[in-house]
């Protein structure tokens, strides 16, 4: 028996269906995560997720402070789709409204963060893992593919701000991601390790710009990639070099910084050496997305409560969940609608 504690242990966790089983109540009572993550697996009727989401914050003892995330981007990547949500375009067509009009593109990326928001606010959650600040190279994986902007640093900046700041109008919060830049990668970082080779002045032209730009975001989310000209023996995430460097250091990033899914096999060794080697690169939460109970485990016994610079920029975080602009959703909707086809 693991002892009941405190404090929030530096890791968000997901669930294995649309209810929380006795085995995962206890086991989120007693390890108390920073935070949780839905995924499709988890969706089902509206009142089924606000109630889902509720449950989860009833097993830490907490109120609407505690961040429930979602990926909900547009296009494929997606969890709650129609009926219960408008089908969204992805990135990419945002992106070419931009590069038809500049201020239509930014109108379109700030209304559908805030149509999400409208969305998600509802159902308990307020996290939405937006804005995607990959920059496209020619030839780049479908993983990424048209969930970014487009291929230029400043488009894919200015559209990432504009969704940024319409979550955060909506009284959601933004997770940055795939800090420093998954724009280049050839393969799945779900199933092999992408290398990147790029000189680090290309990089720092390019795919560090974004978030540099936006580096007074409160969240963002690492990359399981190899940067050769940085560090070339491992990923981003589990890269010291990567995060004092780049991220804390090139970049400017103070925020709070979580891996993307520890699960994925771009990283090595079993899970909880993964765990391990996330927190000792010096990121401050280590994201599982599967609610598969024995990596659960793995993954508590290996973090630690938050605490240092760590717990600082959690509680940043849950401070600065922001009060929801008095927009009229049903203008908002037929707005939105005048500029892309929303199914």
């Amino acid at each position: 028996m693991i002892p009941i504690m405190s404090e929030s242990k530096s890791f968000i966790s997901g669930c294995k269906g649309l209810t929380l089983t006795q085995d995962e109540k206890s086991f989120f009572r007693n390890e108390r995560p920073w935070g949780f993550i839905l995924f499709g697996r988890n969706i089902g009727e509206p009142a089924q997720i606000a109630d889902l989401t509720a449950e989860m914050r009833d097993c830490v003892g907490a109120g609407s402070d505690i961040p429930v995330l979602i990926d909900q981007e547009g296009g494929r990547v997606q969890r709650i789709r129609p009926p219960h949500a408008p089908q969204y375009p992805n990135a990419a067509a945002l992106g070419a409204i931009w590069r038809e009009d500049a201020e239509k593109g930014l109108r379109a990326a700030w209304l559908m963060s805030r149509l999400h928001a409208f969305d998600l606010l509802r159902l308990g959650v307020n996290v939405d893992c937006l804005p995607v600040l990959d920059v496209a190279v020619p030839g780049v994986h479908d993983v990424i593919g048209n969930r970014a902007y487009g291929q230029d640093a400043d488009i894919v900046s200015a559209m990432g701000k504009a969704a940024a700041e319409g979550l955060k109008a909506g009284g959601l919060l933004p997770v940055m991601k795939h800090m420093p830049g998954h724009g280049r990668t050839t393969v799945d970082s779900h199933h092999d390790l992408p290398v990147v080779t790029a000189a680090l002045a290309d990089l720092e032209a390019c795919d560090f710009v974004p978030f540099r730009r936006m580096n007074d975001e409160l969240m963002a989310m690492s990359a399981h990639i190899v940067f050769t000209a940085v560090d070339a023996d491992s990923p981003a995430t589990t890269s010291q070099k990567v995060v004092r460097e780049i991220i804390r250091g090139h970049i400017g990033f103070d925020g709070l910084l979580m891996s993307d899914d520890v699960s994925m096999n771009a990283l090595r060794g079993d899970i909880a050496e993964r765990a391990r080697g996330i927190i000792a690169a010096g990121l401050d939460i280590v994201l599982h997305c599967h609610g598969i109970m024995e990596e659960m485990i793995a993954v508590t016994e290996n973090v630690p409560p938050l605490a240092g610079d760590s717990l600082r920029r959690a509680n940043a975080v849950r401070a600065g969940f922001p009060t929801p602009d008095d927009a009229d959703e049903q203008a908002l909707r037929e707005e939105f609608g005048a500029l892309v086809a929303v199914a």
